[in-house]
């Protein structure tokens, strides 16, 4: 399965640590696949390692290409002199880890149409070589519905399949507009709500992360909550 984001700083990473979580617990095997890790310089934890910290250091983690630079990745490849991620050598990766995990999770950078070469290569490109379903995370509040819909057309529009949407951060006063969308967001997006991970997720504990992972998703994604309501 591959995640992706309406926007950059939506939930990515901590939507992934919860679904690896899930998986753990149940017993099943995981990878996690960031083709493009830009914003870190060497040796600086990435979103693969906080995936791991959070979810637990059985995932097995795997990053293709890293720059210095918070950008998205084509540019960033441009700018620190390094080759770019291609979708064929993600997807090469990505089959390899399927072989030997039953979960392999590949988050992208920013929203579903960052380029990663100077082609215009994005997620999508990726998600379609694998066959993947690209489950969307979204934000709460105002702008989300028109941010969702225009990712899942895209999505549709290249003959990809979007399980459903995650809302990746909601807040603990959550406002009208974001009371509002829990119920709209799946007209809009034209396919289920699957999660609402509550805001700060990612700054809980680990053990608390992983108890509490299950709740946060539906049972489509191995959660156990069967419905979601502000």
């Amino acid at each position: 399965m591959a995640v992706t984001g309406t926007d950059t700083e939506i939930g990515k990473t901590v939507t992934t640590a919860a679904l690896a979580a899930v998986a753990l617990a149940v017993g099943r095997s995981v990878a996690v696949l960031k083709p493009a890790q830009t914003g870190v310089v060497p040796g600086e934890p990435g979103d693969v390692a906080e995936v791991r910290r959070l979810a637990g250091e059985m995932v097995t983690g795997c990053e293709l290409g890293r720059y210095p630079d918070p950008l998205a990745p084509v540019t960033a490849a441009r700018r620190a002199g390094l080759p770019p991620v291609r979708p064929r050598d993600v997807a090469e990766v990505a089959e390899k880890l399927a072989a030997e995990h039953d979960l392999v999770l590949v988050e992208g950078a920013g929203g579903l149409l960052v380029h990663y070469d100077e082609t215009g290569a994005s997620l999508a490109d990726v998600a379609r070589l694998l066959g993947a379903p690209v489950l969307v995370v979204a934000a709460a509040g105002l702008g989300t519905l028109n941010a969702t819909q225009l990712t899942t057309e895209a999505l549709r529009a290249r003959g990809l399949r979007c399980p459903g949407v995650v809302i990746g951060s909601w807040p603990d006063a959550p406002d009208l507009a974001a009371r509002c969308n829990l119920e709209d967001l799946p007209g809009a997006a034209g396919a289920s709500l699957l999660g609402v991970l509550p805001q700060g997720a990612g700054a809980l504990a680990p053990a608390d992360f992983r108890a509490a992972a299950s709740r946060w998703l539906a049972p489509e994604l191995g959660g156990t909550r069967p419905q979601f309501q502000s």
